[in-house]
């Protein structure tokens, strides 16, 4: 890709921009409420754009596209109907009673916080071991978020892809490392809208220059008829209903996702939450539809064919193409937005875990907001480095990597979360016994060769793990009194 000044300057303009609000916010953090959960304050429209940016990532313009291109609608087209199924669901059912209870449970700051508070685990267990689970997996998904940015200064400036990693992981360290969940928030909001024109812009401009939507699709259809079938592979083999069922359960992972519930949890009340989740719905429908039809325009737009990993820059080179270099850079720009929204996100909840629940509870329970706010800061840096490693494959797939975090996070936590908000029965054991069978039976469908039926491990372990709730729960003694009475306070 030829880079022009334009291109640098649009960048550099984006790069310090998003320095500018780390620093503004690095002023405002007080105490460590402050740094991991902005105080409680995000209105409607900074929590439901900062969920959706932190949500979808890279995949959403590297990803997704990518999948689109190499394979057709088929299975991209049902991988989105259930991202938007569990967007509103996760909206509709989750956020409001996990504002109140998160706020009620002794004002658990984490994930980790709210289930030890939620079942009174004085043992300290949950805590613990939903902390190892949030960095495990966010080790992973975090190396996602870092290979696509490599991708990107690799295709945009022609920088090796060691190198172009290194410069994608000090960008985003910074203004987390700075101004905390703040500087994270109100940096996906912009991001956000920066990411929701592209992906509007892109498609629009193929359509224009391939002679319009008719048009367009006529030249699909020429050249692969089976490409905008929701219900066949490009071979024209049927898609079975096991594989439609196993890319729909994507939708399930919402349940389970902490950068995204973090949200539900800062938003300043719960009578925004109705609003959030109508920009919310909105924002994640027009962008799935923008970001598959960018694969699909690409299919028959571009001349050279991409093969292989290369396949997920699509929307970069239709970007270059389609574009004079300012607008390209902006557009571009979009992208880096993708992957920093939901890399800051991660790296604060996983440094979150590391201070909150394993650095203050295991050897420092005395210390002071100031020591848990650098302990937090160092720890961004720490998980920084060693999601970098993971990522130094350039190979690496980063839709592979997405999918094996979300499941992971999906089955773990998914199940928890919801019966932990919504049944009152539920008891400790029952939620350790959801997280350990949900998150190993991710790990054992993973690596079975070849996997069975082709299912996406999400969906076999969010089951096994609910029942696992279930049966533990009900073979359990009754929860304490006053775990009864939190719960009965809670609004329904």
């Amino acid at each position: 890709m030829k880079i022009s000044v334009e291109l640098l300057l649009t960048f550099g303009a984006y790069l310090l921009f998003m320095l500018a609000i780390g620093i503004y916010f690095y002023r405002k953090n007080k105490n460590l409420n402050d740094y991991v959960l902005g105080g409680r304050n995000l209105n409607s429209w900074v929590a439901a754009m900062s969920a959706s940016a932190s949500d979808m990532s890279g995949w959403l313009l590297l990803g997704l596209p990518g999948w689109t291109y190499a394979s057709g609608l088929g299975e991209a087209g049902w991988i989105a109907i259930g991202l938007l199924i569990g967007t509103y669901c996760n909206w509709r059912f989750v956020a409001k009673r996990l504002r109140e209870y998160t706020e009620k449970a002794k004002n658990s700051l984490t994930i980790s916080d709210f289930f030890e508070n939620r079942f009174n685990d004085k043992t300290k267990v949950l805590r613990i071991l939903s902390a190892i689970v949030i960095l495990v997996f966010f080790l992973i998904y975090t190396a996602s978020g870092f290979v696509a940015g490599a991708k990107l200064f690799n295709t945009v400036f022609d920088l090796p892809y060691q190198t172009a990693l290194i410069v994608g992981v000090v960008v985003i360290v910074s203004y987390t490392f700075l101004g905390g969940f703040n500087a994270v928030s109100w940096t996906d909001f912009f991001q956000g809208t920066l990411m929701f024109i592209a992906i509007v812009f892109v498609p629009t401009f193929a359509f224009v220059a391939l002679g319009g939507v008719m048009s367009s699709i006529d030249q699909i259809n020429l050249v692969n008829p089976n490409f905008l079938s929701l219900y066949t592979y490009l071979d024209g083999s049927r898609i079975s209903l096991i594989t439609m069922l196993s890319m729909m359960a994507w939708g399930l992972g919402y349940f389970g996702q902490p950068h995204i519930l973090v949200r539900f949890m800062a938003i300043r009340s719960t009578s925004q939450v109705k609003q959030a989740r109508i920009i919310a719905t909105t924002w994640t429908a027009i962008s799935l539809v923008g970001a598959i039809l960018v694969g699909m325009l690409g299919f028959i737009y571009l001349q050279t064919p991409l093969t292989g990993a290369a396949t997920e820059t699509v929307f970069m080179v239709m970007i270059n193409s389609l574009f004079h270099p300012l607008v390209a850079g902006l557009l571009l720009a979009a992208i880096l937005a993708a992957i920093m929204s939901t890399a800051d996100s991660q790296l604060l909840v996983a440094s979150s875990a590391l201070t909150q629940d394993l650095y203050h509870v295991l050897l420092r329970r005395n210390a002071t907001d100031k020591e848990l706010v650098l302990a937090s800061r160092l720890g961004v840096i720490l998980i920084a480095i060693c999601a970098a490693l993971f990522a130094l494959d350039p190979n690496s797939n980063v839709l592979i990597l997405v999918g094996y975090a979300w499941a992971g996070f999906g089955a773990s936590f998914g199940p928890a979360i919801l019966l932990s908000l919504m049944w009152k029965r539920m008891t400790r054991n029952g939620a350790l016994a959801g997280m350990i069978s949900g998150g190993l039976m991710v790990i054992i469908w993973k690596n079975l060769s070849g996997g069975i039926f082709d299912l996406y491990e999400l969906l076999p372990a969010f089951i096994v793990a609910t029942i696992s709730i279930i049966i533990v729960s009900l073979l359990d003694k009754q929860p304490a009194a006053e775990i009864t009475e939190l719960f009965n306070q809670i609004e329904q």
